[in-house]
């Protein structure tokens, strides 16, 4: 660890304060319009403290889209005033009055949660001139002691944290005693992640001696209970292992080292589809088909059944690779010491206490324990890398110890140790996944949709077919065949045949249309349930980061510059390794240096030639190079490394300078001693490690003595379209959550770079036994990303939304994501991801990052608008037809022939299939099923179309004498062609000519009226089916009557829809309740829109 004792600093402490107001007048794609200001001033209230005193100017930077983005501000309080609707990061840039201050960044979060809202923050001096020292004196009264000695006041130094709502509480004249009361208050509040920082308020300017040292960046290091009845079985001799008596009696306790595999009977899963709502429907009219002789329906009601049945069964069939593909994850073979023996013995076979050996590209085959020796039991102390990305989302790989545990399908990257197997089979890292994956077995969104829509259709059909049952038996009790064929009809009726098969269709034209997108889908439903996703959870290594490290800005001292450092370190660096941190310096400075550029190899580097290499050393922490200048013959070396490594290299070597020339300290060119330098190289790296940037320490010889030149920084970037993937998804209403299992603040530099919101928690917030189950789902809902996760943190996050009655996405690529995949409504799998991962989703996305999500919601929502109107139009067609039916048979024991229902079903459904073509409007916002909803307005719908039917009935039979055989063609007519106009009008949820249906989705409606039309008209099923000719004139009245009526329940339902806006029934009928649930809906759509806000969406 260095240390050193160094400059002044200098602390002055402001308040940054917003407001904004609703401007009345103006909105913009219908969210608020706001004027809001922002000014600064600083704690203390008088003119000694004065912030014009210290800083010359202040430079606000804007988004973008304003048209002045930038406005500089040169008097005090600094006041910034405009107008816009979104909220975003506001720069805040102070230019101080000594030029050798230079500036400070400040970055504000412009917020409309409350019309007046503040933040404190402090602007920091670091050895400042006397002159600047004086001005930035502190100006706090002071309390005076009994001893006559004064101080500041105690309380006045308590730091706190504060939520954004209980900031405003605060009066804009606050005594700091008040401030400070109001700190303490709240610093006890649960929701203590959610709230900015409070900084320590003493409020005297603290000049203090600030020891630099350089801080460590720490690895996730994952929790492994091991119980004392199992560590007792762990303390195996590692020269002898186990023996073959030990091996069997674990293996009889603990079982195989392998994945559970439970067998389902393939044919007892096959008839499992023929349950359900709708398949009881048909199930029950074959019965009655096969009763009454009707075997031509009876062949082709069962056709339909054994259709939905085969269809259900190669989905599942596919879903369920997710568990394979996590057992294909697993090692074959590995080497155990058994018997005083190095054995290789089957992965499967492996028992807690087994001492395995770990070698460079081995997969780790059970969660183990290293024991920090080497193959023949020797003392080793090599740090093992290990690649756990696939587990745990960490993009690096991580150094493991002795006494650390390694997971099961892991893989060493680096090292070779002996290990002692901790936990196998279900019980290992990777195993608790698949238990996970093997419990999920809820049933779909869609399906639960089905099966609500089945349920009342069934109940319905049950009791009104009971009715007609009872009251007919009773009055024909000797013609109970005709009694069965009329239960048919009915039966027959209530079934939405085509429900099931044109919603279906409809999906995999969706599906089809989304995979020329890049988007493929496994699970037909998920086309729908995309649509209805409101909250996206992503994973970050590879999905929204690159999963490649690349250099980011360096570090580095005054007499160099970036092409030096790159070039130091690509000098220093070894070929043709397979290392991440090696890769991404060599490829960074091939694709940088114009030196590397048009080299004719990839051996030889221009005007220079390695001497020597030495590759890196574990134990030194470092890699060397002796490198030849080839224009002037002289050599130097090149080192690269841990920065502590580095920088203790450099002072040795200044030490050793300083020494044989008998001198103490020396000056650079920029006056800075080495000891300055120093230090300003351990704050540098301080403050990279504080954002999660990997830092490496890169030194050179200059006349035999090492010379500091940087610090370069690594990260695993963003992906260039991630932000505005984000942003989109904002836009389209889907709130994005990060959860990865890298570090906190790793997590949450991604975060910031990507615009995501700030609220990013560590895992222990999912599972802190002190918080209720609310509290927890509360800060899961208001969090924007969770960091050190492993898989049942995802699988919990997932779980937790789903509670609050969220549609939840997941999107990842590796093993850790699969539970969650499983577990989400919709698991989306990206580019390169594993095939644990791409077994268990629904959606496989080809295309790198998540661009093309945003493509896949817009189109879901599209395919989501088409299944409603057609859903909308089914339920409303089936419930006329049932309840017409029931009401004639009961009173005029009037019955149609199954054949012309059969023919309606069939013609009317295979025309609504072109529906997944049809135009369409795309909701901003997640779409949603409302049951109640679509039952009601179909049950209205169906009752006015039911009153119409009434009236053709009566009117062709009493007024115009009509046969009964013509009657069944007049009907048959009717009932086809009116419900199916009414297509028309559920399509859209306005007027029905406000969104033209498509050319050839009209085309085909109206021309399967015109073939119903001339199947009345020429009665061409015959005598035979009870059918008579009822002619043109019949025929042509009745297809305008359905026209013009279908054009009326269209008014009905724009009225019915415009009085369910629960707004206009608040105002309507203003009750107590109502108005108090309308203010909260009102909050609650002003905090989503804020939610909804980024610095991306603001309007100029």
């Amino acid at each position: 660890m260095l240390t050193k004792k160094c400059e002044k600093k200098i602390e002055k402490h402001i308040q940054i304060l917003s407001s904004n107001t609703i401007v009345r007048s103006r909105s913009t794609q219908g969210h608020l319009w706001r004027s809001w200001k922002v000014q600064i001033r600083p704690i203390e209230r008088d003119k000694q403290a004065a912030l014009s005193r210290y800083v010359d100017r202040v430079e606000y930077v804007l988004h973008e889209s304003f048209a002045t983005p930038r406005v500089v501000c040169t008097e005090e309080p600094y006041i910034l005033e405009q107008e816009g609707w979104g909220e975003f990061d506001l720069g805040i840039c102070f230019y101080f009055i000594d030029p050798q201050e230079g500036y400070q960044w400040v970055w504000f979060d412009l917020n409309f949660l409350k019309p007046k809202y503040s933040v404190y923050t402090t602007l920091t001096f670091h050895d400042p001139n006397p002159t600047l020292a004086t001005l930035l004196q502190p100006t706090m009264r002071k309390h005076h002691r009994s001893d006559g000695s004064s101080s500041y006041p105690n309380k006045a130094s308590h730091g706190g944290l504060m939520r954004h709502d209980k900031l405003n509480t605060i009066p804009e004249e606050v005594d700091i005693d008040d401030l400070v009361e109001s700190l303490q208050a709240l610093n006890d509040d649960e929701l203590r992640e959610l709230y900015f920082i409070i900084p320590q308020y003493d409020t005297r300017s603290i000049i203090e001696t600030e020891e630099v040292a350089l801080e460590e960046h720490p690895t996730v290091e994952h929790e492994d209970d091991i119980s004392p009845e199992l560590e007792a079985l762990l303390h195996t001799d590692p020269t002898t292992g186990l023996t073959a008596a030990e091996v069997a009696e674990r293996q009889s306790k603990f079982g195989l080292n392998e994945l559970p595999e439970t067998k389902t009977n393939p044919f007892v899963k096959f008839f499992g589809y023929f349950t359900g709502p709708i398949s009881y429907l048909i199930e029950i009219s074959c019965i009655i088909a096969a009763v009454v002789g009707d075997w031509i329906d009876f062949g082709i009601i069962l056709g339909l059944l054994i259709v939905n049945a085969v269809i259900g069964y190669i989905e599942e069939a596919k879903a369920e690779s997710a568990l394979d593909a996590l057992r294909q994850t697993l090692a074959l073979k590995t080497r155990s010491w058994r018997d005083g023996e190095l054995q290789e013995v089957a992965v499967k076979d492996l028992v807690p206490g087994d001492v395995i050996v770990l070698r460079i590209g081995d997969i780790v085959p059970a969660d183990a324990r290293l024991l920090g020796l080497g193959v023949q039991g020797e003392q080793n102390d090599t740090e093992l890398q290990i690649d756990q990305s696939a587990l745990t989302g960490e993009s690096l790989p991580v150094g493991k110890r002795k006494n650390h545990t390694v997971y099961s399908s892991s893989i060493v990257k680096q090292g070779q140790q002996l290990a002692v197997v901790t936990k196998t089979g279900p019980h290992t890292f990777i195993g608790r996944a698949a238990n996970l994956i093997a419990i999920t077995t809820e049933e779909g969104h869609f399906q639960k949709i089905i099966a609500k829509i089945g349920n009342v259709l069934i109940w319905s059909t049950v009791i009104l077919v009971s009715i007609v049952f009872i009251y007919q038996m009773v009055k024909y009790r000797s013609h109970w065949k005709m009694v069965l064929e009329n239960c048919l009809v009915l039966t027959v009726a209530a079934i939405p045949v085509g429900l099931p098969t044109v919603m279906s269709v409809t999906m995999a034209i969706g599906a089809k249309q989304l995979a020329a997108k890049q988007v493929i889908v496994k699970r037909l439903t998920a086309v729908e349930e995309l649509a209805s996703v409101s909250v996206l959870c992503s994973d970050k290594t590879g999905t929204l980061t690159m999963n490649e490290l690349t250099l980011d800005k360096p570090w580095l001292t005054p007499s160099h510059t970036t092409d030096d450092i790159l070039l130091y370190s690509f000098l220093a660096s070894e070929p043709g390794t397979n290392d991440p941190i090696e890769s991404a310096i060599r490829r960074t400075a091939e694709t940088t240096l114009d030196l590397l550029k048009h080299r004719k190899d990839k051996v030889h580097i221009p005007g220079y030639q390695i001497v020597k290499f030495e590759p890196f050393n574990p134990v030194t922490k470092m890699t060397q190079a002796t490198v030849r200048d080839l224009a002037s013959g002289k050599e130097f070396c090149v080192a690269k490394g841990a920065p502590q490594v580095i920088l203790r290299l450099v002072q040795q070597s200044s030490s050793s300078s300083s020494s044989s020339s008998s001198s103490e300290s020396t000056l650079s060119p920029d006056g800075k001693t080495s000891e300055e330098k120093t230090a300003d190289a351990v704050r540098a790296v301080n403050s990279l490690a504080r954002r999660g940037l990997r830092a490496l320490g890169v030194a050179r010889t200059v006349e035999g003595r090492f010379e500091l030149v940087g610090m370069i920084s690594l990260l695993d970037p963003p992906r260039p379209d991630s932000a505005d993937t984000i942003a989109a998804c904002h836009r389209l209403g889907v709130d994005v959550k990060m959860i990865t299992g890298d570090q906190l603040i790793i997590a949450k530099e991604v975060a910031a770079r990507l615009g995501m919101g700030r609220v990013i928690l560590d895992a222990h917030h999912l599972v802190d036994p002190t918080k209720s189950e609310e509290v927890v789902t509360e800060h899961c809902q208001r969090a924007d990303g969770f960091a050190q996760v492993i898989p049942e943190h995802k699988y919990r996050v997932v779980e937790l939304l789903q509670n609050k009655g969220l549609l939840v996405g997941m999107t990842g690529d590796g093993v850790n994501d699969a539970p969650a995949l499983k577990k989400a409504d919709v698991g989306i799998a990206v580019s390169g991801c594993t095939d644990a991962a791409r077994s268990a989703a629904d959606i496989v996305l080809l295309a790198p990052g998540l661009s093309t999500i945003t493509e896949g919601i817009m189109t879901s929502r599209a395919i989501f608008q088409r299944l409603k109107s057609y859903a909308l139009y089914r339920i409303t067609s089936t419930i006329h037809f049932l309840l017409f039916m029931f009401i004639i048979t009961l009173i005029e024991d009037w019955s149609m022939p199954a054949v012309l229902l059969i023919m309606i079903c069939v013609l009317n459904d295979a025309a609504t299939l072109v529906i997944s073509i049809d135009n369409t409007e795309i909701s901003e916002r997640p779409d949603k099923w409302r049951i109640g909803q679509l039952l009601t307005l179909s049950t209205v719908l169906a009752v006015l179309l039911a009153a119409l039917s009434f009236g053709h009935f009566y009117v062709a039979r009493d007024i115009f004498g009509v046969t009964d055989n013509e009657l069944h063609s007049i009907m048959y007519l009717h009932i086809s062609s009116a419900p199916h106009f009414v297509i028309f009008s559920t399509r859209v949820p306005g007027f029905w000519w406000q969104n033209m249906p498509h050319w050839i989705f009209a085309v085909c409606i109206i021309g399967t009226q015109i073939i119903a039309l001339f199947f009345s008209v020429y009665g061409v099923f015959g005598e035979s089916q009870g059918v008579a000719p009822c002619g043109y004139v019949w025929g042509l009245s009745v297809l305008a009557i359905s026209l013009v009526y279908f054009m009326i329940l269209d008014v009905v339902k724009v009225y019915i829809m415009r009085m369910w806006s629960f707004e206009l029934t608040a105002k309507l009928v203003p009750t107590k309740s109502r108005r108090a649930k309308l203010s909260q809906r009102q909050m609650e759509a002003e905090r989503k829109l804020v939610v909804d806000g980024s610095w991306l969406k603001l309007a100029r």
